[in-house]
């Protein structure tokens, strides 16, 4: 019998249906999207300091524009494959191959969806180098570190509503159950890590988005992302002792695959903020 103490969560995994499509709208896709929506203007507003004030406004919201598209591809496409490459059975995705496409049913890798926003940025500081050459990479990995930690809240509010992503067996008031788990294991009460990562990435964006109003750390190169892949990764390393495994591939292992995942970025993270004399192309 389970604890008047914990927290019974089981909701429907649809915000809403489209009317006479009978499209269903589903609470992982709106909260996904509502991530990238609310990133926009925050980084057209980073974008537009950086700049030297509102008459670069322009400039700032039709680079943001060009970059929404990068920034989208790079993060679906590399947190998709990461999702497959190391949280799942080869044989489940072959059964299916078109379920790669099905972001809206959840399944992306944030470390995954990193290294794609990296590729994405090269790729795209190299298409604005003719009009904005003061946008190196490593320049706009800075600029997109507070709107990337505040979608991150959002992606895992839409994990708890998607029941995945789940934490280990808690006894604590707060502990969840959830009726039906992604990964239809008993529901019993765990520890709502999707929640405490949300929170910790809501208060990292609001701590990095303050940065960007300090020239220091505006102007410089390498100092909002190595914090962000610092404090982001950091706790990520930490919280991965309180989640469920979720690959196959170190079911036996004293870490999880999220936790090994998250040291080399946060290695980065540092290599990022402390290194002082980069190459040119940064």
């Amino acid at each position: 019998m389970l604890s008047l103490s914990v927290i019974y969560w089981d909701p429907k995994p649809e915000l809403f249906r489209i009317p006479y499509l009978d499209w269903p709208i589903l609470w992982y896709g709106a909260l996904f999207a509502l991530g990238f929506a609310l990133g926009f203007p925050i980084f057209v507003g980073i974008l537009t300091r950086f700049f030297g004030g509102k008459a670069t406004r322009p400039k700032a919201v039709q680079i943001a524009d060009r970059l929404t598209l990068y920034m989208i591809l790079g993060t679906v496409i590399g947190a998709r494959l990461g999702h497959f490459l190391f949280y799942e059975h080869p044989a489940h995705y072959l059964r299916d191959p078109l379920q790669v496409f099905r972001i809206w049913e959840g399944g992306l890798a944030s470390h995954g969806g990193a290294v794609g926003i990296i590729v994405a940025l090269i790729l795209f500081s190299w298409r604005v180098r003719s009009y904005a050459p003061e946008l190196t990479w490593i320049r706009l990995l800075d600029f997109v570190a507070a709107p990337a930690a505040l979608a991150g809240c959002c992606i895992r509010i839409g994990n708890f509503m998607n029941q995945e992503i789940l934490g280990t067996e808690s006894r604590l008031p707060w502990a969840v159950v959830f009726g039906h788990p992604a990964d239809r294991s008993l529901p019993y009460p765990r520890h709502p890590v999707q929640i405490y990562e949300a929170l910790v990435y809501l208060g990292i964006f609001f701590f990095l988005w303050k940065l960007t109003f300090k020239p220091p750390f505006l102007k410089a190169q390498g100092k909002l992302i190595g914090l962000f892949l610092i404090l982001v990764f950091g706790f990520r390393f930490l919280i991965e002792f309180w989640k469920s495994e979720q690959s196959h591939l170190v079911a036996s292992s004293v870490l999880t695959m999220g936790g090994w995942l998250s040291l080399p970025l946060v290695a980065l993270g540092f290599f990022f903020y402390f290194y002082r004399r980069r190459p040119s192309f940064f």
